[in-house]
């Protein structure tokens, strides 16, 4: 460590971290694959053979803005035993209008979460 500490000193750059993995993505790539083709951040690093660190630091370098995460939904505030209970006094249709997700959602949880 001395030795970085004498570079900076005496004025010379000096490279921090991990070296980067793979060829850094052209602004181009990244509008074709993230913007025009909604491919996750994951796929696009695939595709172009890095990581998906390094996509982010394009996107921010390239000042193109990335995609909100996923909203997941309300049900996972839930636990199963409430649910069901929730189901059986009210009835599906109006436990879901009550907690805003469609009764098809509802019920697709509830089967998943009892597995």
């Amino acid at each position: 460590m001395p030795r970085i500490k004498y570079q900076e000193a005496i004025g010379l750059g000096v490279k921090r971290g991990r070296p980067a993995k793979g060829n850094k993505p052209s602004k181009k790539e990244l509008l074709k694959l993230y913007v025009k083709e909604s491919k996750p951040i994951r796929e696009v690093a695939e595709k172009i053979g890095c990581t998906k660190d390094m996509i982010f630091r394009c996107l921010k370098e390239y000042a193109i803005e990335t995609r909100e995460p996923v909203k997941r939904t309300k049900l996972w505030n839930y636990d199963l035993e409430t649910l069901e209970k929730c189901i059986k006094d009210k009835g599906t249709r109006e436990f879901a209008r009550e907690i805003g997700v469609s009764e098809s959602t509802l019920r697709y949880h509830v089967k998943k979460a009892r597995k």
